[in-house]
């Protein structure tokens, strides 16, 4: 499927438009050449009939060439105003097309895609899509009709002047060809991809200005910025530079029709003498040849418009290419809540290696395990391979005796509370925060879940309790007190299952005892599957899983793991004497 038959899947109820739009500029491209034969007829008039012109025919030809410009406008007018209403629905329905796949997206697909890259590639991009089709495409209509207008015009009126017209424009054309080459569409996808790197590094260094002022890091954390403008600044210039011959060679030759034009008409007019006729039809050519110019200049940014458009289209059909997770044609009821990996295997797309290599144990229901080792071993991938934010490539996942990937999406999701480290708080107010985890939760539901995930401080001290808006345009609450939100909302919800994917890794000692007690009451009498840096939150987790490189190396209690002297029990030292490391200042201890 080409592009503008991509375009078109886009312009429900509209399709017409776009046509109608093209029709009207051809004949506004028609109406628009007229004015300049009429005006040709009028200096005719004066040029052969001196002192005994018809003043007459002069105002006939007159009033008509500025009646047809004026049509010529109006038409054009209507043309845009049909295309610009084919675009409108085009930009806006990629948009909503590309934000209904998007939201299904398994949630793997937002881990490895930043907001910022998501925004750019659906917004800018469906933009683009707009400007061609609201001003490129009625364009194309003139672009084609309007030099073989021209052509046959030439040659009627004298076709040694309209072989003259001919030269310029052959050797632009092969200028243009030249320019137009493989290197340039490659140019554009390299231009749109600088463009995204640009994006996403300037939103992730404006997130991060408060990290990066507290830890004095500003020149070093605008280094990825700064670099990712220095290559599109270098990409770009090398390229205008390619351009730089061709395109001056182009320009000179394509408004160079006077020189080609004034020594035809000389030797003209010494061959056959007629010196009224060959300079009427020199001034005729004068007027008419520049459109030729302008046709094939339009011409290029068409093309490259084109061009744009449809990298612009790709790169929305890329990124919501992802398949979301399937539903079940018939999707089986959760029976149980255990938890169970078997031989399960999995790879990111595109990674050579595997970030889960044949896991396999189980969770009874109402029963903790945790999930411990080194940055990187695999831990996160395990704990999300529940919720399905991504599948599994070998093995199968059960809850209860159910595989998730037979139970409809939203049931699994209904039956899943997720606390991550990193916390998503909306800006709004904390009642609307706190309900998203039960949207039909009553006001007496919502105080429980404060209470119970010691939250009463928070909501007690902020000027409009619940209804206090937080963000940009309210009031911003420290990492600790939004975890504790975060964990009120998961309270909430009341799922029979609880993913911690370490949730109090960033918290003070202070929000960390109280994050803990909010644990204890989420996860009563819940299946809850951890994952923990600081060892000592899993001591009493009845099952303790140690990763390393995607597999299962150790598991068991606390106690069996120190008995057993292996990976956890080195972990186990090793923590404790971090716990117990001291500053020594001068002389002493601190």
């Amino acid at each position: 499927m080409n592009t503008l038959q991509k375009l078109q899947t886009y312009m429900v109820g509209r399709k017409a438009l776009l046509p109608a739009a093209l029709i009207l500029s051809a004949i506004s491209t028609i109406a628009g050449m007229i004015p300049y034969i009429l005006i040709w007829f009028i200096i005719r008039e004066l040029f052969t009939a001196g002192a005994n012109f018809s003043s007459g025919l002069i105002a006939f030809y007159a009033w008509w060439a500025v009646g047809t410009a004026i049509a010529s406008i109006l038409l054009y007018f209507a043309a845009l105003s049909f295309s610009h209403l084919a675009a409108f629905r085009v930009e806006t329905n990629m948009r909503r097309f590309a934000m209904q796949k998007i939201v299904r997206m398994p949630l793997g697909f937002f881990s490895s895609n930043t907001t910022g890259r998501i925004r750019k590639i659906i917004d800018d991009n469906a933009g683009i899509t707009h400007g061609f089709l609201a001003h490129q495409m009625p364009d194309l209509a003139a672009t084609i009709l309007m030099p073989l207008t021209v052509l046959v015009l030439i040659f009627i009126f004298d076709w040694r002047l309209g072989l003259a017209c001919l030269v310029p424009v052959i050797v632009s054309i092969l200028t243009m060809g030249f320019m137009m080459s493989e290197k340039g569409k490659q140019f554009m996808k390299s231009y749109m991809t600088s463009l995204e790197e640009m994006n996403t590094e300037a939103v992730e260094y404006v997130r991060g200005i408060p990290v990066v002022k507290v830890f004095q890091q500003t020149v070093f954390s605008f280094k990825n910025f700064h670099n990712s403008i220095l290559r599109y600044k270098n990409m770009v210039f090398d390229y205008t530079k390619m351009w730089e011959k061709p395109m001056s060679t182009y320009t000179v030759i394509i408004n160079g029709f006077v020189f080609f034009l004034v020594p035809v008409a000389i030797l003209i007019i010494n061959h056959t003498g007629d010196y009224a006729l060959t300079i009427l039809n020199l001034f005729l050519y004068v007027l008419i040849t520049p459109i030729l110019s302008q046709s094939i200049m339009r011409s290029m940014y068409i093309n490259q418009a084109f061009g744009q458009a449809s990298e612009a289209v790709n790169r929305i059909e890329n990124l919501t290419a992802v398949a979301p997770p399937a539903v079940p044609a018939n999707p089986k009821p959760i029976k149980g809540y255990s938890i169970r990996f078997a031989n399960v295997s999995f790879s990111y797309p595109g990674a050579n290696n595997k970030a889960v290599d044949n896991v396999s144990f189980e969770i009874p229901a109402g029963k903790t395990a945790a999930l411990v080792g080194a940055s990187g071993g695999g831990k996160t991938t395990i704990a999300r391979l529940v919720p399905r934010f991504w599948d599994s490539d070998e093995g199968d996942v059960f809850i209860g005796e159910t595989n998730v990937k037979d139970i409809n999406p939203k049931e699994l999701m209904s039956q899943i509370s997720f606390v991550f480290q990193n916390t998503r708080l909306f800006k709004s107010t904390l009642l609307d925060n706190i309900r998203y985890g039960k949207p039909s939760a009553t006001i007496d539901e919502v105080e429980h879940a404060i209470d119970m995930a010691q939250c009463r401080e928070i909501i007690n001290k902020l000027p409009d309790g619940l209804h206090t808006k937080i963000g940009s345009e309210g009031t911003y609450l420290s990492g600790g007190e939004q975890q504790r939100i975060i964990l009120a909302r998961a309270i909430l919800k009341n799922a029979p299952i609880v993913v911690l994917d370490e949730a109090t890794a960033f918290t003070d000692p202070e929000n960390e005892h109280l994050i803990q007690q909010a644990f204890k009451k989420l996860t009563k009498g819940k299946t809850v599957l951890m994952i923990a840096h600081r060892l000592t939150s899993v001591t009493s987790s009845d099952n303790i899983l140690v990763i390393n490189d995607g597999r299962i190396i150790e598991q068991g209690t606390h106690k069996k793991l120190l008995q057993k002297q292996g990976a956890y029990a080195s972990m186990w030292s090793e923590y404790q004497k971090s716990v117990n490391w001291k500053i020594w200042k001068e002389g002493h201890y601190a």
